[in-house]
């Protein structure tokens, strides 16, 4: 069930490129959980929440140029690094496809955040709804295996990822207040 915050100014793109964008963007957060983009129960549950700032300002001074924010949430043990890095090319791709520039010139106006809901954080339909469980509902039963190694390794690599930065303090000691 994945779901996009997305904030664009007001008159940034043309209708037309942004209605393309809208779409693009959920077919690339949906292709990036593993699920196929065509599927009708995960572009039922794919929702972009569009925002439009009154103004967006960069150092104190209202930016000239159009700025892009790309939240997209899913749930918790979805992402690695390597997807993670992956997603933000594609959507920053999406981006420079619909406003028409260059690469070099949208691309440093567009911020991407992939963020992972916690597992039994994500509720809809009057429930929580667990990684597995939305799994088993986008892509059938078979898949709910798929979402419990995803959240179970998603894990271990952060317990690893702690064990190691304890393991480090200890041999190093605390960080210096300098």
């Amino acid at each position: 069930m994945p779901m996009i915050d997305l904030t664009i100014p007001e008159g940034a793109l043309k209708p037309e490129a942004e209605a393309r964008l809208v779409k693009e963007l959920g077919d690339i957060l949906i292709g990036h959980e593993g699920f196929d983009p065509a599927s009708q129960v995960a572009q039922g549950v794919t929702v972009v929440f569009l925002h439009r700032p009154a103004a967006v300002f960069v150092a104190g001074a209202r930016s000239w140029k159009p700025r892009y924010r790309i939240v997209p949430s899913v749930p918790e043990g979805q992402y690695t690094d390597a997807s993670r890095k992956a997603l933000v090319k594609d959507v920053t791709d999406a981006v420079v496809r619909a406003e028409g520039g260059s690469f070099d010139e949208v691309a440093p106006r567009v911020w991407v955040f992939p963020t992972e809901v916690e597992d039994g954080t994500w509720g809809s339909r009057d429930g929580i709804r667990r990684t597995a469980d939305i799994h088993a509902f986008i892509a059938g039963e078979h898949e709910r295996k798929v979402g419990e190694e995803r959240l179970a390794g998603s894990r271990r690599v952060r317990a690893v990822a702690l064990l190691e930065a304890m393991l480090d303090a200890k041999r190093n000691g605390p960080p210096s207040a300098d």
